[in-house]
């Protein structure tokens, strides 16, 4: 998934719900139900609390959190997804530690304040307003906690680039788009992450991955 507009001539856009459960009605299973592995990383030292999966998907890394003692709220905009969410919660036996809400990021948010709030690959291929979606949900993390922003840097080594007008942020440009009072945020990582992925057909490929992580200094 990655930002950019989506253009139509002569026709009417779909929404955002109707884009993604479209999406994930093309395949039983999407993702690889595993979770991401710089979430895995940048949040394995930090002490469990209540942590916002925004854009969960299928629930990977939600189900990840709360085997590691977390209380999640999951939020996608995708009913489709929500619903193998919920199903995947409750075969790996963490279904009470998860509240899946569904949300159009664009237009309303999950309440409350947490002590982690995930961003990973929150980005679309039709319309989204992301630096605005990022600075609430900044403004919504409690103090002592950690946002954490995983973007794709570019087209992955086997898709060249097949879309010319698509933009992929740089970490000084996510920063720079929450606004944020550095005197009360510490970036804790900013950092280009490049992975080996092998393909079905067995050619290991490479994906990058930009990674930003700040913290909410205490009150």
């Amino acid at each position: 998934m990655t930002e950019t507009r989506s253009t139509t001539t002569g026709e009417e856009s779909p929404s955002a719900q109707e884009f993604w459960d479209g999406r994930y009605r093309q395949s039983e299973k999407l993702f690889s139900g595993r979770p991401n592995l710089e979430l895995v990383e940048e949040t394995e030292s930090l002490t469990p609390g209540r942590a916002l999966d925004l854009g969960c998907g299928e629930g990977g890394d939600a189900i990840w959190l709360a085997k590691q003692g977390w209380r999640v709220t999951a939020s996608d905009v995708s009913a489709v997804a929500l619903e193998r969410a919920a199903r995947h919660a409750e075969e790996a036996g963490v279904a009470e530690r998860i509240d899946f809400q569904r949300h159009d990021l664009a237009s309303s948010f999950p309440s409350g304040s947490f002590d982690l709030i995930s961003a990973h690959f929150l980005q679309s291929l039709i319309a989204l307003p992301r630096d605005a979606i990022l600075r609430t949900a900044a403004a919504a993390v409690a103090p002592g906690g950690t946002l954490l922003v995983v973007d794709h840097a570019g087209f992955p080594s086997w898709e060249p680039g097949p879309h010319p007008d698509v933009h992929f942020p740089s970490t000084q440009e996510v920063l720079a788009g929450l606004q944020l009072n550095l005197c009360q945020w510490e970036v804790r990582t900013e950092r280009l992450y490049e992975h080996e992925v092998t393909l079905v057909d067995g050619r290991a490929m490479t994906r990058a991955n930009n990674i930003l992580k700040v913290r909410r200094l205490s009150a």
